[in-house]
C-alpha cells in the first residue's frame, strides 16, 4: 500500500494524465461517449483504493480538496464573460434560470418522496448533483465540499450524474422534430432566433498559446486567490446547519473570480486559464475519489430513477415557462441541456435545433458556471430542510 504523500500525488497525478491523453485521442474518444474522462479520473482512484493500492485514510487528499479547488474555481471563473452573457437578453436569460428553478425546486421534492429510500443522509448528495444540473462538474465538486458530502453518499451521486444526463440529451435531440408543430401551439416568437443570431456573432473559441511563465503565473494568481478566500472566510461568521467556514470560502472565491473577469486578468484565458483551472479540479477529483469505496454504491440504481423524476420537473418548469413567455422550443432545449449538461454538450443541442446558435448554449452553459455553486449550496440548505422533516 502507498502511503507516502509524495507517492500518492504523483499516483494520482499518473492517472489523471493518462486519462486525459487517451480520452484525447480520436481512435479512443469513441470510448469516452457514455462514461466520460471526468468518471474514470474519479473512478480509478477509489479502485485503487478499494484494492489497496492507495492509502484511502491519508490526510494528503484533504489537503489537495481545502487548498486546490479554489484555486481551480479562480482559475476557471475569470475565464467568463459576463458582457457576451448578458447580450444574449433577457428571453434566453429567463429561460436558463427556468430550468435552473426547477432544478432547486425539484431537488428537495424529490428527496422528499426518496428519502425513506435512500436515507435522509443523502441530502447533501441532492446539494451536490444540483450545483452540477444547474452548473458543471466544477459546481458539483465545490458544493460537495463546501456542504461536507460523504464519499459513500457522494459515490453514488457521480453515477447519476454520469448517466441521466446523457440520456436525457438523447431525449433533447430525439425531440427536434417537434420544433415547428410545438412553437405553432405555443405560438413561440421565433423572431428572437434571429435576434440571438445577430448578438452572438463574433463569438467563438479563443485560440491558447500556452508558455511555461504564463502558466507558472496562472498557478501563483490562483492560489493566491485560493489563500486570500480562507482568511477572508475566517472573518466570516458560521451558521450552524447553514454554511460552514470551507463553505465560505467556496462562495468568497467564486465571487472573486467573478469579480475580477471584468479586469485584465480575463486574458489568461489566452494562456490557458481555464484549461488549467479543469487540469487543478480534476486532480482535487482524483483526491476525492481515492478517499472513496465501492461499497457505497449500494443505493445506485434509486437514485438514477429519481435524477429522471428531478429531470422531468425541471422540464415541466421549463414547458410552462416557454408557455408564458412564448418562448420557442429552441430556447426550452438550450437551456435545459446548459443547466444538466453544461459546457460540452449544450453547444451541440443548441446546434442540432438552430444551426449557427451553438454559441447560445456555450453561452447559457457558461452562466451555469458562474451560478452553480450558489443554486448548489441553495437546494442543499433546502434538502437538509426537508431531511428534518
Amino acid at each position: 500500500m502507498i502511503q507516502s504523500p509524495l507517492g500518492i500525488i504523483l499516483i494520482l497525478l499518473t492517472i489523471e494524465i493518462l486519462v486525459l491523453t487517451i480520452s484525447n485521442q480520436k481512435r479512443f474518444k469513441r470510448y469516452f461517449q457514455f462514461l466520460p474522462a471526468v468518471f474514470w479520473i474519479y473512478f480509478l482512484p477509489m479502485l485503487a483504493s478499494t484494492l489497496g493500492i492507495l492509502d484511502s485514510k491519508s490526510p494528503i487528499y484533504q489537503t489537495i480538496s481545502t487548498n486546490f479547488l479554489p484555486a481551480s474555481l479562480f482559475s476557471l471563473l475569470i475565464t467568463v464573460d459576463v458582457k457576451a452573457i448578458l447580450r444574449l437578453g433577457r428571453l434566453a436569460l429567463l429561460m436558463f434560470f427556468a430550468g435552473s428553478l426547477g432544478i432547486v425546486l425539484g431537488a428537495p421534492l424529490v428527496f422528499f418522496l426518496f428519502k425513506n429510500l435512500v436515507g435522509a443522509q443523502f441530502w447533501s448528495g441532492f446539494g451536490a448533483l444540483s450545483a452540477s444540473w444547474t452548473g458543471g462538474s466544477a459546481n458539483m465538486i465545490a458544493v460537495k465540499e463546501a456542504l461536507s458530502t460523504p464519499d459513500r453518499v457522494f459515490l453514488p451521486m457521480v453515477v447519476v450524474d454520469t448517466i441521466v444526463p446523457y440520456l436525457w440529451m438523447g431525449m433533447l435531440v430525439a425531440m427536434v422534430g417537434l420544433q415547428t408543430a410545438y412553437d405553432r401551439w405555443n405560438r413561440s416568437d421565433r423572431r428572437i432566433l434571429e435576434t440571438l443570431g445577430r448578438k452572438i456573432r463574433g463569438v467563438q473559441s479563443q485560440k491558447i498559446e500556452f508558455s511555461w511563465i504564463k502558466t507558472l503565473l496562472i498557478l501563483a494568481i490562483a492560489i493566491l486567490a485560493s489563500f486570500i478566500s480562507h482568511g477572508i472566510a475566517k472573518l466570516l461568521p458560521v451558521i450552524k446547519d447553514g454554511v460552514s467556514t470551507y463553505a465560505w470560502t467556496i462562495i468568497v472565491v467564486a465571487a472573486l473570480g467573478i469579480l475580477f473577469s471584468f479586469t485584465a486578468l480575463r486574458k489568461l484565458e489566452e494562456s490557458g486559464s481555464s484549461q488549467i483551472g479543469y487540469f487543478i479540479l480534476y486532480f482535487v477529483l482524483t483526491s476525492i475519489g481515492a478517499k472513496a469505496s465501492l461499497t457505497s454504491i449500494g443505493p445506485t440504481l434509486i437514485l438514477i430513477l429519481a435524477g429522471f423524476l428531478l429531470v422531468f420537473f425541471h422540464m415541466g418548469v421549463l414547458l410552462l415557462a416557454s408557455r408564458f413567455f412564448k418562448a420557442p422550443l429552441f430556447l426550452v432545449a438550450a437551456s435545459s441541456q446548459a443547466n444538466i449538461g453544461g459546457v460540452a454538450s449544450a453547444p451541440i443541442v443548441a446546434e442540432i435545433y438552430q444551426p449557427g446558435l451553438a454559441s447560445v448554449g456555450l453561452l447559457l452553459a457558461i452562466l451555469g458556471n458562474i451560478v452553480g455553486t450558489y443554486l448548489g449550496i441553495v437546494a442543499g440548505g433546502l434538502c437538509r430542510w426537508v431531511s428534518q422533516i
